[in-house]
């Protein structure tokens, strides 16, 4: 279960930061909420994660996790940039996740 508080705490973040943007800087009252809502959510579940996940491991998926969500939807939402170079970045964090996730508890 802990792999799944961690994903799920990783989308979570992704959708604070998000709505901190429609939120226009916490000055409208339901994006701003929502926003409080997952973002607590998002630490709680983080917290939860961490019980049997190693702390460097959980945190650097939850920000990558992160990291690319936000930046994929500012992208599509905000019309953000998606040059290639930018894109390339942001496939290179996907693939450290996915390397961090196929490594966790490996002996080195």
């Amino acid at each position: 279960m802990a792999w799944f508080y961690l994903i799920v705490a990783g989308v979570l973040e992704v959708g604070w930061a998000v709505g901190l943007k429609y939120s226009e800087g916490l000055t409208k009252l339901g994006p701003s909420l929502a926003t409080g809502v997952m973002l607590a959510a998002s630490m709680a579940l983080l917290g939860m994660a961490l019980r049997d996940l190693p702390l460097g491991t959980a945190y650097a998926i939850w920000t990558g996790i992160g990291t690319a969500g936000t930046a994929i939807l500012g992208i599509w939402l905000f019309g953000e940039s998606a040059q290639p170079l930018r894109l390339a970045c942001l496939v290179m964090i996907v693939a450290g996740i996915i390397g961090l996730k196929l490594l966790a508890g490996k002996p080195a």
